[in-house]
């Protein structure tokens, strides 16, 4: 299994025996497939969660901790984060079955073993690689912000700036929208005239000039509208 790509894992447990313990096995794990990993230990869901941002791919969470427990944690992050993969630690498995109502893959039982754990970390490595092939990563000014590119309705450019509008609010950073065409051109990105790049997933419906976008209505330009058509038209045919 090759990942080209640098993983960046957060670990959330407070037993200092068992962080280290995990940290071990991650760095055996990198060795051994050749993944290179950024790794960031956390000792409290309360940590984790302060000034949380959406940049982690994988989050190994003890669901026992005494400030705020790793199901309280996860519940609060799937808020924001709908993209991390989340691997529960625990020594309890029914508190562990709970944690798929917040979307988490997989759980790991205390004490771990080298062997299940790199198992069920191959499963969370193997997600994280298709979710990537639709993800982008958005370099805002006070951070970043990864995106699955069916999470963006559409582009807009104004004064040299790009607004993401997306299902989590939007987003403003300096850019040009041939950079943006660049960076979705093939996830069925369209422009519908020269202040839009729509998301052909999100379009509703088409009146006369207007392209009905995740409820907006944006104008479709005479110079635009064959191109457009024709891509909505090749897009809804092809099912993608």
């Amino acid at each position: 299994m090759e990942v080209q790509a640098l993983l960046r894992v957060a670990v959330v447990e407070d037993e200092p025996s068992v962080m280290a313990q995990i940290e071990g096995f991650l760095a055996r794990y990198e060795s051994e497939r050749g993944v290179p990993m950024e790794i960031t230990a956390f000792r409290d869901g309360s940590e984790l969660l302060a000034d949380y941002r959406p940049v982690f791919d994988i989050i190994l969470l003890d669901i026992e901790m005494p400030q705020v427990d790793g199901m309280a944690a996860a519940e609060q992050i799937r808020r924001t984060d709908q993209n991390v993969v989340i691997v529960f630690i625990t020594n309890m498995a029914q508190y562990a079955i709970q944690g798929y109502s917040v979307g988490a893959l997989d759980f790991v039982l205390k004490p771990v073993d080298y062997y299940t754990f790199s198992v069920k970390l191959d499963r969370a490595v193997r997600l994280v690689d298709r979710r990537a092939a639709s993800q982008i990563v958005l370099t805002l000014p006070g951070g970043a912000v990864r995106l699955d590119t069916r999470q963006i309705y559409y582009v807009e450019i104004q004064d040299r700036r790009l607004h993401y509008h997306t299902d989590q609010g939007e987003y403003v950073l300096r850019g040009s929208m041939k950079e943006a065409e660049s960076q979705l051109s093939d996830r069925h990105f369209v422009r519908c005239n020269y202040w839009y790049l729509v998301n052909l997933y999100h379009v509703t419906e088409v009146r006369r000039d207007v392209a009905v976008v995740a409820g907006h209505e944006l104008e479709i330009s005479r110079r635009n509208r064959a191109a457009f058509m024709t891509a909505l038209t090749n897009y809804v045919g092809g099912g993608a």
